[in-house]
């Protein structure tokens, strides 16, 4: 399997386990320019978006290529995607690992797996 094959049967494992744990697939691969989402799902009154991250092979924890950078892109992907569509949900980061082959894998569902870092605001205050 080549690794955008790779990429793609993650995602689908991960979409079957996520619509099995009963969740909504709202977008698959949505992309706004250089920003893109693996996944958006909703459960309940929760909008979720998903980073799947697929290896053949134990050894590497898939979730450490979700970086510092990696995770920003993400977060500017799920600000763009909520302004865009006007959606006043709350909202979640997670990451799905699919460790494997199709004959053979393991996955790994980590909700909440990393918060938006928040902005810092310089005051001026004169006492």
């Amino acid at each position: 399997m080549r690794n955008q094959d790779t990429g793609k049967w993650g995602e689908d494992e991960a979409v079957k386990y996520l619509v099995g744990q009963g969740y909504a697939i709202v977008e698959r691969n949505w992309k706004l320019n250089h920003l893109e989402v693996d996944i958006i799902a909703s459960t309940g009154d929760l909008l979720v978006f998903v980073e799947v991250k697929t290896r053949k092979e134990p050894g590497t924890d898939p979730v450490m290529a979700v970086n510092r950078g990696k995770r920003q892109r993400i977060i500017s992907a799920a600000d763009a995607y909520l302004r865009l569509n006007g959606i006043p949900l709350d909202y979640r980061f997670d990451i799905i690992t699919v460790i494997g082959t199709r004959e053979k894998f393991s996955l790994d569902h980590i909700p909440e797996a990393y918060h938006p870092a928040l902005k810092r605001i310089n005051y001026s205050f004169k006492l």
